[in-house]
């Protein structure tokens, strides 16, 4: 299995890649320390499975999972977080992710989640699947909100592109940066940033960067 690695700690990459190879049946071919750098390289390396941390600069892994998703739906992707919140679990389930690990499991437990998700299954850690089927048993009892039941209020309000400005407004791009990053014009970016002003009904980009932190669109 060809793997790559996504995680903004150069550490953790490394000992992520130090015990992998040591293992006959995994490659790494890859590391990213962004989202979307990770978008980038799974489109020119196509990955079988992607080791993809949640809480990152640029682009979160999130976004970067439902990107490459869409471009490769046979990728499997596997998060690798220190967040067991729901929302960060129902969001990457939703994006399309196969597995959810937290950061602390054993490494045994990660070759265990590479080999289900080889054979189409899905995995995760004991407290994630706990969340999991807690959130399960609630939707079914009722005891969700439509909003509780498709996400928190950012992914429910914003589009995926308008969550990607977000972002990059919040960590402290400029309108001319942010066009760079993402192909288009900055009057496109200036739209955007209007329609997310908008639908949040948020005043002003110090708002906008409280609002990315506290739906975890950013850790900021």
């Amino acid at each position: 299995m060809r793997i790559l690695l996504v995680d903004d700690h150069q550490i953790l990459l490394q000992g992520l890649r130090g015990m992998l190879e040591e293992h006959p049946d995994y490659e790494v071919i890859g590391e990213a320390s962004n989202g979307r750098i990770a978008v980038e390289m799974a489109r020119e390396l196509k990955p079988d499975a992607v080791l993809m941390d949640i809480a990152m600069p640029d682009l979160n892994g999130i976004e970067a999972t439902r990107q490459i998703i869409k471009e490769s739906p046979t990728t499997k992707i596997i998060a690798l977080s220190m967040h067991e919140d729901p929302l960060f679990v129902r969001e990457m389930l939703r994006a399309g992710a196969s597995g959810y690990l937290l950061k602390e499991s054993a490494f045994d437990e990660l070759i265990r989640a590479l080999r289900a998700v080889s054979a189409n299954q899905a995995f995760f850690s004991p407290a994630v699947a706990r969340v999991v089927m807690g959130d399960y048993v609630d939707r079914v009892q009722g005891k969700q909100s439509p909003a509780q039941a498709s996400g928190s209020r950012v992914f429910d309000v914003l589009s995926a592109r308008e969550r990607e400005v977000l972002q990059l407004i919040a960590e402290g791009n400029s309108t001319r940066d942010i066009a760079k990053q993402l192909f288009v014009s900055v009057k496109t970016v200036e739209g955007h940033r209007r329609l997310i002003m908008q639908k949040t009904g948020i005043k002003s980009v110090a708002e906008l960067t409280r609002y990315a932190i506290r739906e975890g669109i950013t850790k900021l």
